[in-house]
C-alpha cells in the first residue's frame, strides 16, 4: 500500500555539486583543484560550461557568500576558478564573462578567513582552491562535507580549527548584510 504522503521521506537532502575551472597557472603537483577533480570531489568545467544560476567563487565580488546562496548552490552547483593569486586580476575577464548575461552567474565572494595553506598561511583571504570550497560547503550548510573534503590533504583540517569562530558566526548570519557586520566586528576594517 502507498503512503498518501503524509509520511515522511527518507530522501537524503541534495548536496550542492562542485566544479572547478583549471586555468593552469600552478604548479599541477601542488594544484588542490586538480586533486579535487581526480578524487571525484569536484568537475572539471570548461569557461562556457558554468551553468547559468550557479554560485562562482569570486574573490573581488562585492557581496560575500551568505546561506541565502545555498538553493542556488544546490540548483546550479558552486564553481571555483583555479588560478594563481598573483594572476588573479588578469583573470578577472574569466569570472566576469558570463556576468551580465539573463541568468547570470552569482558572483560571490568568501567572508574574511584566515588561510591555513603553507604557500599562503595566516593571510586573510588568501584561501587555495580547496579551503575556499570546503569554506563554502561549511557556510551553506554542509559542514561535515567540508571536512571530508579537507582531510584530502595533509594538515588541511587546519583551517576548519583555525577558522570556527568566524565559520560558526558566518554560517549562522542570516544573508549578505549580515556577513559583512560579522567581518567588521571581527576584523574592524575592509579588506
Amino acid at each position: 500500500m502507498r503512503s498518501s504522503g503524509s509520511t515522511p521521506t527518507d530522501r537524503p537532502e541534495r548536496t550542492i555539486p562542485l566544479g572547478i575551472v583549471l586555468v593552469g597557472d600552478d604548479d599541477p603537483k601542488r594544484c588542490t583543484g586538480r586533486r579535487l577533480i581526480a578524487r571525484g570531489w569536484a568537475a572539471e568545467l570548461r569557461g562556457r560550461s558554468v551553468l547559468p544560476g550557479s554560485v562562482l567563487l569570486d574573490p573581488r565580488a562585492a557581496t560575500p557568500l551568505s546561506r541565502a546562496d545555498r538553493w542556488s548552490a544546490r540548483r546550479g552547483g558552486l564553481v571555483a576558478v583555479d588560478c594563481s593569486w598573483n594572476r588573479l586580476e588578469g583573470r578577472r575577464a574569466l569570472l566576469l564573462e558570463r556576468g551580465s548575461r539573463p541568468g547570470a552567474i552569482h558572483h560571490r565572494r568568501l567572508p574574511w578567513l584566515v588561510a591555513a595553506n603553507p604557500q599562503h598561511y595566516g593571510r586573510v583571504a588568501e584561501l587555495n582552491t580547496a579551503e575556499a570550497l570546503a569554506a563554502s560547503l561549511y557556510l551553506l550548510g554542509e559542514p561535515e562535507r567540508a571536512q571530508r573534503l579537507l582531510t584530502e590533504f595533509p594538515g588541511e583540517t587546519t583551517l576548519l580549527r583555525l577558522n570556527e569562530a568566524w565559520l560558526a558566526r558566518y554560517a549562522d548570519a542570516d544573508g549578505p548584510h549580515a556577513v559583512t557586520a560579522i567581518e567588521q566586528r571581527f576584523f574592524g576594517r575592509s579588506l
